[in-house]
Parts: C-alpha cells; sequence; structure tokens
C-alpha cells in the first residue's frame, strides 16, 4: 500500500510537470543549437544542463564564455542570477512534509526551477509530499537535458545564420519573465528602468569602458536590487 501511495504521488509530479516539459524541450534545444555555434565542447554543454539546470544562467554562461569572460566573473554572475533559488526553496521548505532522508530532499532542492516552484506554490494541499515534488522536478530536468542533447546534435542540419541567430533566446527568455511581472507591479517596471540605465551607463559611458560585461551584468544586478529594496515602493507597499 505504500508503494501504492509513493507510486500515485510521483505520477501526479510527472502529470503536472507535462506543460513544463513542453516548454522546456524548444528552450533546451536553443540553447544546445546556441551552446554548439559558439564552439563550447558538446561534453561540456551537456555537463551544465545536467549540473548546473538553470537555463538563464546557461545562456549567460556560454555567452560569457564565447567573448572570453574570466572564470570567476562567470561563476559570481551565475551565482547572483540564481540566488533567488535559495527564497525559492526556503519557501517550499515551509510546506514539505519531512517523511523522506536529508539526501532525498537534496535532490529534490536541486531541481527547484522558476516554473516548478510556481506550480507547486500554487497546489491546494497545506503540506507537499517529497514523492510529488521528485516527479514535478525531475521530469522537467529530463525534458531540459533531452532539449539539450537534441539542440547539439541537431545542429549540425540547421544553417549557420539560425544557429548564431540562436543567442537572442537569452533575450526572448529574460522579456517572457519580464512582461507579466511588469504588468502586475510597478515597482517590477522601477527597478526594470533602473537597471536599463545602470547597464547602459556601465556600457556606453567612456569613462566604464574598463568593465567588461561579466562585471556590468554583476554590477547591475547588486545595484538595481539594492535601489529596488531600498527606495522603490509600489503595488502595496508601505
Amino acid at each position: 500500500m505504500k508503494q501504492l501511495s509513493f507510486n500515485k504521488l510521483y505520477f501526479e509530479g510527472i502529470k503536472d510537470a507535462i506543460p513544463i516539459s513542453i516548454g522546456y524541450l524548444p528552450i533546451g534545444m536553443a540553447f544546445g543549437v546556441l551552446a554548439k555555434s559558439m564552439g563550447i565542447p558538446y561534453e561540456i554543454s551537456i555537463l551544465m544542463s545536467l549540473i548546473i539546470f538553470a537555463g538563464a544562467s546557461q545562456f549567460v554562461g556560454v555567452n560569457l564564455i564565447a567573448i572570453g569572460t574570466s572564470s570567476f566573473e562567470i561563476v559570481l554572475t551565475t551565482f547572483i542570477l540564481n540566488l533567488r533559488h535559495f527564497l525559492m526553496s526556503s519557501s517550499l521548505s515551509q510546506r514539505i512534509d519531512y517523511t523522506k532522508s536529508k539526501k532525498f530532499l537534496s535532490l529534490i532542492s536541486f531541481g527547484v526551477t522558476d516554473e516548478t516552484f510556481a506550480v507547486a506554490s500554487l497546489k491546494e494541499e497545506l503540506k507537499l509530499s517529497p514523492e510529488f515534488l521528485f516527479g514535478l522536478n525531475f521530469t522537467a530536468f529530463f525534458a531540459w537535458n533531452f532539449g539539450t542533447v537534441l539542440g547539439i546534435f541537431l545542429a549540425e542540419s540547421i544553417p549557420k545564420e539560425i544557429q548564431s541567430s540562436m543567442g537572442i533566446s537569452l533575450y526572448v527568455m529574460f522579456i517572457g519573465l519580464l512582461i507579466p511581472a511588469v504588468r502586475r507591479s510597478t515597482k517590477v517596471l522601477k527597478i526594470f528602468l533602473v537597471a536599463v540605465f545602470i547597464s547602459s551607463a556601465l556600457t556606453w559611458v567612456p569613462v566604464f569602458k574598463f568593465i567588461s560585461t561579466g562585471w556590468i551584468i554583476i554590477i547591475t544586478t547588486i545595484v538595481a536590487s539594492f535601489i529596488g529594496a531600498k527606495f522603490i515602493h509600489g503595488d502595496g507597499d508601505e
């Protein structure tokens, strides 16, 4: 009976992950094609999806690698981009039924993404079973990695012009995440405009020409986040 219960919860997670997986496949393929077009070895690209499993960070990472950014800048940039995962995992931890080992729970935390967090957060149950979260997270994980592999090995049949244009996928992903948030919150819009101003100033003002692309991303993220938290209010903020 216990095994039957596990299977039921596991497959419930798989079922809820299907819409996410459908979205992950083409974006994962776009990442694979982009990495291939930038000369990243296929084993490195696959390991990035297996170990990092963070779309935005992977797109940023291959772009920074392609322009010769230092390893420290790449690691720091992706770390800052992924800081939100601490908050998402902390939020989910308040609702998890702690019936599994820490190793099992660590696997679940590794698989948390923006999309799986959203699906899990919207569940009506007060407690979320580890089995459900495992099925949800790792179905999405499999879809992302399968898409990456497809992109890498199908890249040879894609014209070079299309391969090189895959870099725009990064911006499309961010715009897709940004627009709904901006429509719901004027505070997000204000922070976005602050970030655009800071990034533009660091990029185009001659006195800042010595700052590399990786550091521009890092500085913009930190400064815009601080200004947003400290000074910008809106949508119910006091």
